[in-house]
């Protein structure tokens, strides 16, 4: 996705998710908080069916690979025609193991840097490489692993994205908080009852004091992610010294961390 140019969204965003089984989508997308933006008018998700313009009486969209192999590929003939008669938003991105790695980062970009995308579904081994080098304009990938197809990478895109959407959420302050937001993993979260067959919640939450709260929400923050995910502290090139001093606040410092 790197090198598209952005546009800003004013708040309500449009999203078509092109595929060959558009009712797979469809019921997924009626749910919850994303059934709820499209209800309340702040997402035009457009489901659109892949098999549209293909010609041959069984709408066929895919063919056997050249030079051998197990499976079928998308061709470029009915993706190509369909793409051009359905007239997609771009960017239109390729789901794809090949693509860029989807984080809430690119989640953010696609949420405020543009009124409108698109994306394709890949199936069956793939997508014919002519598809991939001059019909769309990007690839992204939901993470290294395999599955039959791209829909359920499309529905990870488009609820993360759908989340951000101002007045999606009840309190748009909690997209604020979450995981990889800031950086980290989430903070810890408890509700009632105070104490659960012996386990207590922890008594800071309990007190009142809404500053000291928030500081060891944010130690909570550090502590889980230095311990879970360290990767994601040294993308952040280390522990600076404020933090460190937080860790310290709380008892949680480990003296193998280095501040910046």
């Amino acid at each position: 996705m790197s090198g598209l140019a952005a546009q800003p969204c004013g708040g309500r965003i449009r999203i078509d998710v092109l595929t060959i089984f558009p009712e797979v989508v469809e019921d997924y997308c009626k749910a919850s908080i994303v059934g709820r933006a499209r209800r309340a008018g702040l997402l035009d998700l457009r489901i659109l069916d892949l098999r549209s313009a293909a010609v041959d009486p069984h709408r066929s969209v895919d063919d056997a690979p050249f030079g051998g192999g197990p499976g079928m590929v998308l061709a470029p003939e009915p993706v190509f025609a369909a793409v051009e008669l359905l007239e997609p938003p771009r960017p239109l991105l390729l789901l794809s193991p090949a693509g860029d790695p989807f984080d809430q980062d690119r989640a953010r970009e696609l949420a405020e840097g543009f009124s409108a995308f698109s994306l394709l579904c890949g199936r069956y081994e793939g997508v014919d490489q002519r598809i991939a080098d001059h019909l769309v304009d990007g690839e992204v990938s939901i993470g290294d692993f395999v599955l039959a197809g791209g829909e359920l990478g499309a529905l990870v895109i488009v609820e993360a994205v759908t989340r951000l959407i101002p007045g999606v959420l009840g309190n748009d302050e909690s997209s604020g908080d979450e995981s990889f937001t800031t950086g980290l993993l989430e903070y810890p979260h408890y509700t009632r009852p105070a104490s659960f067959r012996d386990w207590e919640v922890p008594a800071i939450l309990r007190s009142g004091d809404h500053a000291r709260i928030a500081r060891w929400r944010r130690a909570e923050a550090l502590r889980r992610t230095i311990e879970r995910r360290p990767d994601l502290i040294a993308k952040r090139g280390g522990l600076s010294a404020s933090e460190q001093h937080l860790l310290e606040e709380f008892d949680m410092a480990d003296p193998g961390d280095a501040a910046d």
